[in-house]
């Protein structure tokens, strides 16, 4: 498995690539957890006593890859949060979908996560205990069996990039939890762009792998 990369870091958030297999943060198993990998990083790095602290500001599901910000602060981790809320937080997506999707779109479902299986159904109308979720896509090239489409989230909700495709009919490459084919490696999905406003000089700052 790889281990994370950092991107870039500063006295207020560290960025990091998150390999496939990395959970977000600890589940209290011994699988690898970017929250922990990182502060053992920070604490090495500058020597720092006791325990360090890091805000995780968002998630990505254990399977796929990609960009992560973390906060090293808390103002920062509450600035960050309230761009996420505001929608001033963007996030794109590189998906690879069973089938040839073309052209462009907006898909817009309601979701309702099962905790106990960890696991989401989706909804073309708002039902009790829903969520409203949405993103934009643009189809790229077919190979014969999957198509490269690149995704913006308009909503962050657990499972939705995955979700939602399968929906449409178009599950995600190696995601046999939503109905795709099984695959070597993880889920045909990384987190390939960020850009957000640093939380204290207010500088738009972008991120692409």
């Amino acid at each position: 498995m790889d281990s994370p990369r950092i991107i870039f870091e500063d006295n207020h958030l560290l960025v990091a690539f998150k390999p496939s297999g990395f959970l977000s943060q600890s589940d209290g198993t011994d699988a690898p957890d970017m929250l922990t990998f990182l502060k053992s990083y920070i604490k090495d790095k500058y020597n720092k006593p006791g325990n360090v602290f890091l805000g995780l500001v968002h998630r990505l599901d254990r399977n796929v890859s990609g960009v992560m910000v973390f906060a090293r602060t808390s103002k920062c981790a509450s600035r960050l949060s309230e761009q996420i809320r505001k929608g001033t937080f963007e996030k794109r997506y590189r998906a690879c979908v069973q089938g040839k999707l073309e052209g462009s779109g907006t898909l817009v479902n309601y979701l309702v996560k099962d905790e106990r299986i960890n696991k989401v159904t989706v909804h073309d109308t708002e039902v009790p205990g829903s969520k409203r979720c949405e993103l934009m896509y643009e189809a790229g090239e077919f190979d014969g069996e999957y198509t490269t489409v690149d995704v913006r989230l308009l909503t962050g909700r657990s499972h939705q990039i995955r979700a939602q495709f399968a929906h449409s009919g178009h599950p995600l490459k190696g995601d046999v939890k939503y109905g795709g084919k099984k695959s070597d490696g993880g889920i045909g999905l990384m987190s390939c762009y960020l850009a957000f406003d640093h939380p204290t000089t207010g500088e738009r700052l972008e991120f692409a792998i």
